[in-house]
């Protein structure tokens, strides 16, 4: 197949082009380069069976240009990161809204099936033991920023779910947990680049809150392989799929592994909420998906452990040094 992967120069886009490549595929990757970059796939800029388009989701010529040509849509793009949102909410919104409704308008127009990266946040503040996907969204005041990341990716997915029941469409939801490796950059705050880069700078780790929140961290790798099981299978149109792993870690923990994984001396500096993003910030406690119905439909386990995703991601930091 031909297929267009948005927000193609992204973390994760970039890694789930070399996926489809490797499966035979060719790809187009559709990017604004707000965020993603080009570094991300200069390995595959030469080969025949890429192709790099500069062009943004919110622009309608440009979606029906690429989307025209291709069999199937991966859309990735989005404005990501608890950063990017609190500082740009704005901008943020409209990628993530009216960036996804010309997306969908555009594939029900040619008929191409659809898969759309949503997110964890989508939870909230629920603290379950293990996330379902059937679990009910305990939300904040939504005069709080924190909060606009999660309503655009649940508008998403009604886009997403509706388009399939109305119309038809084939669509795929994913809900991603903390997907983390190489190339992932922490400028928007993403947290494992971002200690990585401190403790190779020598800096001090910043540990936002007092670090006992905790997270599950999975291997991109072992992502894009489900992504693509998963748009490649009719039984999962029109349900949505929680990814990721379940090993918990606190924050806390993780600054200290980090640390000994990069034999640093940096101290570990704990940053009031307020101080690192807005006055009235709300963090989750914790955050365990369940992603039982993934693993019954298309096989998906993680396999790489936390340990060695550090490793993956401080030889990279390093080597750019």
């Amino acid at each position: 197949m031909r297929v267009l992967v948005t927000g193609g120069a992204g973390f994760i886009a970039s890694h789930l082009a070399d996926h489809l490549l490797e499966g035979g595929h060719s790809v187009v990757a559709l990017d604004d380069l707000s965020t993603g970059r080009l570094a991300n796939i200069d390995h595959l800029r030469d080969r025949a069976d890429f192709e790099f388009v500069l062009g943004s989701i919110l622009d309608p010529d440009a979606v029906d240009d690429v989307v025209g040509r291709c069999d199937a849509v991966f859309h990735l793009a989005a404005a990501v990161g608890v950063e990017l949102i609190v500082n740009e909410p704005l901008q943020s919104l409209a990628t993530n809204i009216r960036g996804s409704e010309i997306v969908f308008e555009t594939a029900n127009r040619y008929g191409t099936r659809v898969l759309v990266t949503s997110s964890s946040e989508i939870y909230g503040k629920n603290r379950s033991d293990r996330l379902h996907e059937d679990d009910d969204r305990i939300l904040g005041s939504p005069l709080k920023s924190r909060w606009a990341y999660s309503e655009a990716k649940a508008i998403d997915e009604i886009l997403a779910f509706t388009y399939w029941k109305e119309k038809g469409l084939p669509t795929v939801i994913v809900r991603l947990f903390n997907t983390v490796g190489p190339r992932q950059t922490g400028a928007y705050g993403m947290v494992i680049p971002r200690f990585v880069g401190q403790a190779l700078r020598h800096e001090p780790i910043t540990v936002y809150g007092d670090g006992l929140q905790t997270r599950c961290f999975c291997y991109v790798g072992d992502i894009v392989g489900a992504l693509a099981a998963l748009l490649a299978n009719t039984d999962a149109y029109g349900r949505v799929f929680n990814l990721g792993s379940d090993d918990e870690v606190s924050i806390r923990e993780l600054a200290e592994i980090v640390r000994q994984e990069t034999g640093s001396p940096s101290e570990v500096r704990y940053v009031a909420y307020e101080d690192a993003y807005e006055e009235g910030f709300e963090d989750m406690a914790r955050r365990v998906p369940d992603t039982s119905r993934a693993r019954d439909l298309v096989g998906f386990r993680p396999t790489v452990g936390l340990r060695d995703i550090i490793r993956l991601v401080v030889e990279e930091q390093r080597r750019a040094l």
